[in-house]
């Protein structure tokens, strides 16, 4: 899970045994780390492989969101959602959407069980490449190819998240006309920043939702339950609040 603002997770451990111990439990363990760009303790993220046991998420750090806000697939009116809040620019989201999203799409999203939600989280202030990113997403969305560019841009961060702005805003033109986007719309509303106000509103949603971090997640079902998922956590995690919910 990538962070701004450091994650409470282990933190006590770390403190106790030193940061060398303690990256090497999370390895073992998480599946990998991250440090904060400005100190504090290591992120850990989550163990993504689908035969992993589910560890229990951490307790709610916000209140949970109202669905309807970011482009969803899936069943409009199934009874639960789950809202993913991401950077595309953030590899424990890629992550995410390489080794998880595809079961839950193939379990729950296309099967109609649930409704999926997307929306945009991105840190700027360690990837200096998700704000345009989210920007291009946005900006297919109003063509109606939201998740096309969504599979896109996870499928080809390596090839983006290092080149600098120009380099990778002239990536997402090339993905949009491979889209079969209108690329004189696309191309005027990623230049112009049409879109930069309405992802800021992204960010202050996550913000109030206890996101300070990616990829952040809230499940939300019927008679109030929810349950919040913080990190790259593995299938197993969001099989059990899916199901706890739709029974």
């Amino acid at each position: 899970m990538n962070t701004q603002n450091g994650n409470p997770w282990f933190a006590s451990t770390l403190g106790l045994l030193g940061l060398i111990v303690g990256y090497a439990l999370a390895s073992a363990v998480h599946g990998g780390y991250i440090a904060p760009p400005q100190g504090g303790s290591p992120t850990l993220a989550a163990n993504t492989s689908s035969t992993a046991q589910a560890p229990t998420p951490p307790a709610p750090t916000g209140t949970a969101p109202t669905p309807g806000m970011g482009p969803t697939e899936g069943n409009p009116n199934a009874k639960v959602t789950v809202i993913e809040y991401t950077d595309f620019q953030c590899p424990f989201c890629e992550r995410h959407f390489s080794q998880t999203y595809p079961q839950i799409k193939k379990d729950y999203i296309d099967t109609g069980k649930i409704k999926y939600e997307l929306r945009y989280f991105p840190l700027t202030s360690i990837h200096p490449n998700a704000e345009k990113s989210a920007e291009a997403a946005d900006c297919a969305q109003d063509q109606g190819k939201f998740w096309e560019m969504h599979d896109k841009l996870f499928s080809t961060q390596n090839d983006w998240a290092n080149l600098d702005n120009s380099g990778a805003v002239a990536d997402f033109k090339q993905y949009a006309a491979g889209l079969g986007l209108d690329t004189t719309k696309f191309n005027s509303c990623l230049d112009n920043g049409e879109k930069a106000s309405d992802i800021q509103k992204y960010v202050a949603d996550g913000g109030k939702a206890g996101i300070d971090g990616t990829p952040g997640f809230w499940v939300i079902g019927p008679n109030g339950k929810t349950q919040q998922i913080s990190g790259a956590y593995p299938y197993a995690t969001f099989q059990s609040a899916i199901d706890g919910m739709l029974q």
